[in-house]
């Protein structure tokens, strides 16, 4: 069972969060909108090329992988596998005490948020910093990102000011935006340059040039590998592609789905270390898989198609009400309520409430840049938490009103008396399902059951 399910996570969010989350959603969904439009105005263009990315990501991932590695290494990468987080964590680790990484820098990565690394290599004696000034943000006040995208899109520039000079990032509060930001860099360029090593993730993985590339807004990328001697990428094998030429589809999607941009500031190709004295002089690349393989030979397996765009999140009435930690699981929102419970293994169950926060309203699957079925694999994933047995909090027994609602006779027999629910002291319920539920509700009057009487004299 879930440690906290997500009725009462959400009765602790403040108002301010929610806010924050939801008009941002709101405002990049529209952006988006705008973009597509703008870019592609002929009928069914965008949908064409939704659909090309999702044939390009389901050809044979196994041969494109083995390939990408034998690039890599070609280029002078040295190329690891990690089963798990944990085999990932101690590879990294292991590179560190060999080459006397003391200092480190982080280029913003989901996948290094899956497996928990900071906190690792904290626990090791390592200083390593998020140099994306989203990540940096919630680094420094020990939270998990609240979107893939946008890891702090639930904070409020007086809240961050406040946490900047808490912690030091500024001298004191400011709250100007370009203040905050400059604040940001101010700190970061210190730790650029005494950084003996930069963690990247990677867009995309290009199988043929044995290049990833680096798909960044604030340049921090290119700042982080200025310095540091040692890089490491990590990433899983679903990013792989076949090569720079397929890469065009996805640049024309990634942003405009992600951002509402027509392209992101930087685009960075890292084919292995670099001769300069400014560039890193060794690097390392992990393959992760992390129960990527199990997914891939499941009913499941279009998932794996996920750009990281958010797209999904942002048009979710759900997310935007509750916010991306309500889902407790690194990745939140329509993607999070498939791939985390597949990602936890044997921990499946803790994250078995999840296919519940949605409304199969279905905004997710038509806005989804690699056209992932989305409401399809949550049902799938509703249907697996049954077949796991998994007892979902606040889980609620449909037994009863099937039976009502397959008897017409009975039904209308019935649906009087309901009239008698606003003679129930249910404000005195505190326990079980309906207990937790009316915790942040209040049921309006039952005034219901005279439409089937003034259907039948009018």
């Amino acid at each position: 069972m879930a440690t906290q399910p997500i009725d009462d996570f959400c009765a602790k969010i403040k108002p301010s969060t929610k806010s924050a989350v939801g008009s941002a959603s709101k405002e990049t969904t529209a952006a988006r909108k705008r973009i597509f439009e703008a870019a592609y105005p002929e009928a069914g263009k965008t949908d064409a090329l939704r659909g090309i990315a999702n044939a390009i990501k389901g050809q044979d991932l196994a041969a494109n992988v083995r390939r990408a590695a034998e690039s890599l290494e070609r280029n002078g990468v040295k190329v690891l596998f990690a089963a798990d987080a944990m085999e990932a964590k101690e590879q990294i680790a292991e590179i560190f005490k060999a080459e006397g990484v003391k200092n480190a820098v982080k280029v913003k990565s989901m996948t290094t948020e899956e497996i928990g690394l900071n906190s690792f290599l904290q626990s090791l004696g390592t200083d390593i910093v998020e140099t994306d000034l989203g990540e940096l943000i919630i680094q420094i006040e020990g939270e998990g990102p609240s979107h893939i995208v946008k890891p702090a899109m639930h904070r409020k520039r007086d809240d961050i000011a406040a946490s900047f000079e808490r912690h030091h990032v500024a001298d004191s509060y400011d709250d100007n935006p370009q203040h905050i930001t400059l604040n940001a860099r101010k700190y970061l360029r210190k730790k650029f340059l005494a950084a003996d090593a930069v963690i990247t993730g990677a867009n995309y993985v290009l199988a043929k040039e044995g290049a990833i590339a680096l798909i960044t807004n604030e340049g921090n990328a290119r700042f982080s590998m200025a310095g540091a001697k040692i890089h490491i990428a990590i990433a899983g094998f679903e990013k792989v592609i076949p090569s720079a030429k397929e890469l065009a589809v996805f640049l024309n999607l990634l942003a405009r789905s992600a951002t509402g941009q027509h392209s992101t500031v930087y685009t960075d190709f890292v084919s292995g270390p670099g001769s300069a004295k400014n560039s890193p002089q060794k690097m390392y690349f992990i393959f992760l898989d992390n129960g990527r393989s199990d997914i891939l030979g499941s009913e499941f397996a279009e998932i794996l198609k996920c750009m990281r765009c958010g797209a999904c999140m942002n048009r979710c009435p759900v997310f935007r009400l509750i916010s991306g930690h309500a889902y407790r699981a690194t990745y939140p929102g329509p993607l999070g309520i498939v791939l985390s419970p597949l990602l936890a293994g044997e921990r499946f169950c803790e994250y078995a409430d999840l296919p519940k926060a949605c409304t199969l309203c279905g905004a997710c699957a038509e806005v989804c840049p690699a056209k992932i079925p989305l409401p399809d694999l949550v049902l799938k994933m509703r249907d697996l938490a049954k077949t796991k047995h998994c007892k979902v909090p606040n889980d609620i027994n449909f037994a009863p009103f099937s039976f009502l609602a397959t008897r017409p006779k009975l039904w209308r027999a019935l649906v009087p008396l309901n009239r008698l629910a606003n003679f129930l002291p249910l404000g005195a319920v505190k326990f079980g399902p309906l207990g937790r539920w009316l915790k942040t509700r209040t049921l309006p009057s039952f005034r219901g059951g005279l439409f089937r009487k003034w259907f039948k004299n009018g």
